[in-house]
């Protein structure tokens, strides 16, 4: 037994899915489809693989391949003993497997470590009471310690009940897509502060013995920075003091290993110039991010960047969220080359507020929360220095805030920078800081000295730069292994409730996807036309229609006997999460004019991000060779679903 957990205890480890040749099904004319599960009219059943799952032609015939582990796979029929399976919702069966080599899978939720910088790496327990009993411990904090230090000598006792330990290094899953599916939940309170928690039971794969990880250097650790300017009137003075401290930066690192790993580019935005031409410009890249040894022209481009605006904006609050976007979403942070940046940063410097989506002059109709998700899945980190000068007052302050806080956030860490009264002392002092700090991560990186103490960057910039350089070595660590491990542990931290350990995510389709893109856009459209209480029997009615519609295409798995909006997306029921959607009858849309604003609004911000989501390759990845277009995945944020 102790031979056992120590080779589960080395740590757990992001698994690629990599799916064995041969694993796809030949090309098949099917209208078959898998068992539908109990009390559903569009969820399918469906089974995960455990190691050494052999593929049978026929029950009790003789194997003829392999599974990869965790391999998620349709039931098409059954009898005592075996599944009739196939890797397609479409393609039709493909053979059998034996029942006690696969693993039933209620719901399609996979679990997603997050950046563990600012907490401690988490547990996995054999059973529901151990961790249970962990988290009522009273002295918590020193046994988590104990049984950390057990777990790395490989020398945990049988009686802690433990079964493994998350990994020291970050993988995103975006980036590379893993399989650690949530098998079982238990919604319940956490010990510390009673709030809302989930304890989850997951599957995932070790780390082998035999499959040593690569050893990572921090040598080749860099930096990306983007500046995203308001090149507005009233900008002027904060510019130029940005080019003040970017350029004694500059000078103080030139010539030097730190000064040619980090690099910077520079975006700058307005407003609308369809209603202003003499703006010129609604964005603009500047300065695009590459890898320079010569940073004059850095310097260069933010001095004239202080050619600000002539005229006047269409109100005070600014597009800054234009800006951000497409410094998230054009910005090359591969830097030209192959390899991409290491740290990502978008430093958004600005005296306005966002426009909202609902403002006619706004360009882009997503919101701040989808905008942090898509940036943060992109391993880009935003930045906001917001200098709250007397020209917004309270009021404007306070709308900036709120959503430049909801933009700034990078898993637990919010990096918002109100200047109070836009001092320009002040703001040059925040920008010196900022900038030194993110190179300090580099020298960190390389077992260099600090220029800043911990205490002068901030705990935010300290957290920043662990959690930046546990994504780089999660990066440089990737291993496959053989067996799989069950255990359950806490969706927060068990010693910080405030932080967030396990994201659970839902596996969606790009079929599943675009029929809520779909659904999504016919209920925005039919909305806009239903203004009044009265309107409200005659929506749905309509709902329905369209709702039976969308049912006759195959692609788009539409439940069509529901009482709520969302319900016909039968596949989000029964998540660890309150749908907006699934809770919108037709009593509660006919209750307000402004709840029916807030629901169409909702249902725009997140149209925008589905529709971006569906047209980025690199966010899809197939479960098997061959697989069709539209069963390509996608581990989708809970917080961006309908």
């Amino acid at each position: 037994m102790i031979f056992v957990l120590r080779r589960l205890l080395v740590c757990l480890t992001a698994v690629a899915i990599g799916m064995a040749a041969g694993s796809a099904p030949g090309p098949v004319q099917a209208t078959e489809r898998p068992l539908l599960v109990e009390g559903r009219k569009t969820v399918y059943r469906r089974v995960l693989t455990r190691p050494g799952a052999l593929h049978h032609p026929q029950p009790d015939a003789g194997a003829t391949r392999g599974y990869p582990a965790f391999q998620p796979l349709y039931v098409y029929g059954e009898k005592p003993g075996w599944y009739q399976v196939g890797p397609s919702v479409s393609g039709g069966p493909t053979g059998w497997v034996q029942a006690g080599s696969v693993v039933p899978w209620k719901q399609n939720i996979v679990a997603a470590f997050t950046n563990s910088a600012g907490r401690a790496r988490q547990f996995l327990f054999a059973q529901e009471d151990g961790l249970r009993a962990f988290m009522e411990h009273e002295d918590l904090r020193g046994l988590q310690r104990q049984m950390l230090d057990e777990a790395i000598a490989g020398s945990v006792p049988e009686d802690r009940g433990l079964v493994a330990v998350e990994p020291p290094e970050y993988v995103n899953i975006v980036d590379q897509l893993y399989l650690m599916p949530i098998l079982d939940f238990t919604q319940d309170l956490h010990p510390l502060n009673y709030e809302e928690n989930l304890l989850m039971k997951v599957a995932s794969v070790p780390l082998r013995e035999d499959g040593k990880p690569a050893q990572a250097s921090s040598d080749s650790f860099d930096a990306g920075i983007v500046f995203v300017f308001d090149t507005t009137q009233s900008m002027d003075p904060y510019i130029r003091r940005t080019q003040a401290a970017v350029e004694q930066i500059i000078q103080d690192v030139q010539g030097t290993e730190i000064g040619d790993r980090v690099q910077f580019g520079v975006v700058a935005f307005r407003d609308n110039t369809d209603v202003a031409p003499g703006l010129e410009y609604r964005t603009r890249t500047l300065l695009p991010l590459q890898r320079r040894q010569d940073q004059t022209p850095v310097v260069a481009t933010i001095r004239a960047a202080t050619q600000v605006a002539q005229i006047n904006s269409p109100g005070f609050n600014e597009d800054s969220l234009a800006g951000v976007e497409d410094a998230v979403d054009l910005t090359d942070w591969t830097g030209g080359g192959g390899d991409p940046f290491d740290a990502r940063i978008v430093i958004l410097i600005t005296d306005a507020g966002p426009k909202d989506v609902r403002d006619p002059n706004a360009r882009s109709r997503i919101g701040v929360r989808e905008l942090q998700r898509n940036a943060q899945d992109k391993g880009v980190a935003i930045m906001t220095l917001h200098l709250q000068t007397t020209a917004g007052g309270e009021a404007q302050h306070a709308y900036a805030a709120s959503q430049y806080r909801e933009l700034s956030r990078f898993h637990d860490n919010t990096f918002y920078y109100g200047i109070a009264d836009g001092s320009p002392q002040a703001f040059e002092s925040t920008v010196t800081r900022l900038v030194t700090a993110l190179t300090d991560v580099i020298r960190v990186a390389r077992n260099e000295s600090r220029v800043l103490s911990p205490e002068e960057a901030g705990p935010e910039m300290v957290n920043l730069g662990l959690a930046l350089q546990l994504a780089y070595l999660g990066r440089l660590k990737g291993t496959q292994a053989p067996d799989v491990i069950e255990g359950w542990v806490s969706e927060k931290a068990v010693e910080d409730p405030t932080r967030l350990a396990i994201e659970p995510r839902l596996l969606v389709t790009k079929n599943e996807m675009a029929t809520m893109a779909d659904l999504l856009s016919q209920l925005l459209n039919l909305g806009e036309q239903s203004r009044s209480a009265e309107d409200a029997a005659s929506f749905f009615n309509q709902v329905r229609d369209v709702v039976a519609r969308m049912a006759q295409n195959p692609d788009r798995l539409i439940n069509t006997e529901s009482d709520t909006l969302g319900g016909a997306l039968e596949f989000l029921e029964d998540l660890p999460y309150e749908s907006q959607l699934m809770l919108t009858t037709q009593d509660r849309w006919a209750q307000s004019a402004m709840n029916r604003r807030a629901i169409l609004d909702g249902m725009r911000q997140k149209l925008v991000q589905y529709r971006k989501w569906l047209l980025d390759p690199a966010v899809w990845t197939p479960l098997y060779d061959g697989a069709p277009d539209g069963e390509y995945v996608f581990a989708m944020p809970f917080d961006v679903l309908p």
